[in-house]
């Protein structure tokens, strides 16, 4: 199999990698940023490119891992050919491909990327869509190769899937952020709290995330609140904890 890469960000490149430790031909990378596109081409040893309408035109699969905003745009400058195109985005629709080829879909990996780590491919949930059965089963096939967790998802439940992962990946690592920037302030450093964060993180493996849920906003413990709202300078972050202490207290009532 030959594979076309479009993207070099934190996706593109991890997923490129794995890709080539399976054996599948990554032949030719796309990026706008030049130094992108060359830095992770030397990773694979393939060819690559800054203008779309020069990417080679007979391999099998084309990977759009892009910005949103970019996509439809790319998608009109790459030349038609009869290769499975996929994107890798969780909030755009498949039929962003309609019009400009045959054979479209999605490829989806629930997982947060960074160039420079490493992941373990095998265990996360890959989310497929395809326009016709015979591309479901070309994409099966590939996602197989890369996790044993390989699934089928609409469009419609992607974006709902998306939002979900924003609130449990993005958010979280924010909340990481303000509690750094907290301690920094005295002086203390954060490692302090990596045993915290990792036994709020498996506690869920055993329990529900409403189960695992501790603290004064549980409660609605007022003084422990206005004690810590006091603390707090930036209006941002006030608002921030005043709102989440308030809908982690709502949540707690719908038992």
């Amino acid at each position: 199999m030959k594979v076309v890469f479009l993207g070099a960000g934190n996706l593109a490149t991890r997923l490129s990698l794995e890709m080539q430790q399976k054996g599948i031909r990554v032949s030719q990378v796309y990026s706008r940023t030049e130094s992108n596109a060359d830095r992770l081409a030397k990773r694979l040893a393939c060819d690559w490119t800054a203008m779309p309408e020069e990417l080679e035109t007979d391999a099998d699969l084309y990977i759009f891992s892009l910005k949103d905003t970019a996509l439809a745009e790319v998608i009109r400058r790459v030349r038609p050919n009869k290769g499975l195109w996929v994107h890798t985005a969780g909030s755009m629709p498949m039929e962003v491909f309609k019009g400009y080829t045959e054979h479209y879909g999605v490829l989806y990996p629930l997982q947060t990327f960074s160039k420079e780590r490493l992941v373990d491919f095998q265990v996360i949930p890959f989310f497929l869509e395809a326009n016709t059965p015979e591309n479901e089963r070309k994409l099966q096939q590939v996602a197989e190769m890369l996790s044993k967790d390989v699934r089928f998802l609409s469009s419609e439940k992607r974006k709902s899937l998306h939002l979900a992962a924003v609130f449990a990946c993005n958010f979280t690592n924010h909340m990481y952020v303000l509690a750094a920037k907290l301690l920094q302030e005295q002086g203390v450093s954060s490692e302090v709290l990596l045993p915290l964060i990792d036994e709020t993180a498996a506690k869920i493996h055993a329990m529900s995330p409403k189960q695992a849920q501790t603290g004064p906003a549980i409660r609605f413990d007022e003084n422990v609140i206005n004690k810590h709202l006091a603390m707090l300078d930036e209006p941002a972050m006030r608002s921030i904890y005043q709102l989440i202490s308030q809908n982690i207290h709502k949540e707690a009532q719908h038992e």
